[in-house]
């Protein structure tokens, strides 16, 4: 499939408005939310996931801007690549990662619009390039911010288990 500078940039504003009004108003608690991983994997929080889904997104705009990986994460696997973000930003507070978080979206719109043409429609590519800026998102998004937002907090089960003690 080939795609088209328009429709990219149509699924890339989409994906990130579900993902902006998501984390646009989170509480503290949900902010540090932890995300349902694999025990082999870092300890992934929302904010931890804010910060890797606009890591990959970043990349996107330095992929078009045709600039190199950082040194530090030539070379790495993705999954390697994944803990030096995590370590980079887990300090950081959630207003630090949000802001991170608009600023590559406009950094990333100036890319897609000043790259040419041919970016978007020189080759064959799958349903859902590029993947960062919509299908990756998404999965984040819905498999790992939502569903730890829709369980309850570890506060409201204290509450539900004191009020369902006999007194």
């Amino acid at each position: 499939m080939r795609h088209t500078r328009e429709e990219v940039i149509k699924r890339t504003i989409r994906e990130y408005k579900l993902l902006d009004r998501l984390v646009a108003r989170l509480s503290d608690e949900e902010w540090g939310r932890r995300l349902p991983r694999p025990e082999t994997k870092d300890r992934w929080t929302v904010k931890d996931a804010l910060a890797h889904i606009t890591y990959w997104k970043a990349g996107v705009a330095r992929t078009i801007r045709k600039e190199r990986r950082p040194v530090e994460e030539r070379g790495l696997s993705a999954n390697d690549v994944n803990h030096i973000v995590f370590m980079r930003w887990r300090k950081c507070s959630p207003q630090e990662v949000l802001a991170w978080h608009r600023q590559v979206q406009k950094d990333l719109l100036a890319a897609l619009w000043a790259v040419p043409d041919e970016w978007f429609s020189g080759k064959e590519r799958n349903e859902d390039w590029p993947s960062d800026l919509e299908g990756h998102s998404a999965f984040h998004r819905v498999k790992d911010i939502e569903e730890a937002l829709a369980k309850p907090s570890l506060s409201s089960r204290v509450t539900a288990k004191k009020e369902k003690s006999p007194a």
